[in-house]
């Protein structure tokens, strides 16, 4: 695989949502200012987003409060990988601190990537896989795992209607890519609902693309999960499972 020229790579933008109070953590900070083994989550994050091949530029959307805190905090990945990186504050919703991310980004990142911080071990290569799938044919592609686990449909008093096929299943993952004018037609459309980028582009009535997933990009939401994260961080983690 050949490397990326400057221009190749400035087609490419990632967002890296990190707005989100995190309550189920219980933490003290917003959810990806958390630290393991030392660092903020956001860091990790950002941190893969500029180390990846086809990646031109990152933007950051924290809380208004914590916009300084980020910038002092992402500030050497900027000197070091050459990647323009930005800080913005988040909207009240996840949509708005989505778009306001969008927003940022240069006309020319025509392929958009949006990542959730709490998924701060998601490597480089995944962000490169994504990318690369994203075209006019598949203007919308997200990672995604084999589901391991039988999974049954319940109805409103917990009875099962349906044991569900696990061979057509994924448990979808981010970063989540997009031709950026479709995109921003689906949070245009949909926005209120934006709790996964993909399933608004599916309403519009775009196909969207499962790729290979990967088992480090698993999501920190409770204190539990921290444990993961510190041993993915210390490089003790092999096949971890979950999304």
């Amino acid at each position: 695989m050949t490397t990326p020229t400057a221009t190749q790579r400035g087609r490419v933008g990632v967002v890296v949502v990190a707005a989100g109070a995190g309550t189920r953590l219980g933490a003290d900070v917003p959810k990806a200012f958390v630290t393991v083994a030392g660092r903020p989550l956001l860091w990790y994050a950002a941190h893969a987003a500029v180390q990846a091949a086809q990646v031109g530029c990152v933007v950051a959307v924290v809380p208004a409060s914590h916009v300084e805190d980020a910038q002092d905090l992402l500030e050497p990945l900027i000197r070091s990988s050459g990647v323009a990186v930005q800080v913005v504050p988040g909207g009240a919703e996840r949509g708005d601190s989505v778009l306001a991310g969008v927003r940022w980004l240069p006309a020319e990142c025509e392929v958009v990537l949006v990542h959730d911080a709490a998924r701060a071990f998601a490597p480089p290569d995944l962000f490169d896989r994504v990318a690369g799938a994203v075209s006019e044919a598949t203007p919308a592609v997200v990672p995604g795992l084999p589901v391991v686990d039988t999974v049954k449909s319940v109805d409103a008093e917990g009875l099962v209607v349906q044991t569900l096929e696990r061979a057509t299943l994924r448990a979808v993952q981010t970063p989540q890519g997009f031709r950026r004018e479709v995109l921003l037609a689906a949070h245009a459309a949909y926005g209120s609902l934006a709790t996964d980028d993909a399933g608004l582009v599916e309403r519009l009535g775009r196909p969207v693309l499962v790729v290979a997933g990967d088992p480090l990009a698993v999501k920190v939401t409770t204190p539990a999960d921290l444990a993961t994260a510190e041993r993915i961080a210390a490089g003790e983690a092999t096949g971890v499972s979950g999304a």
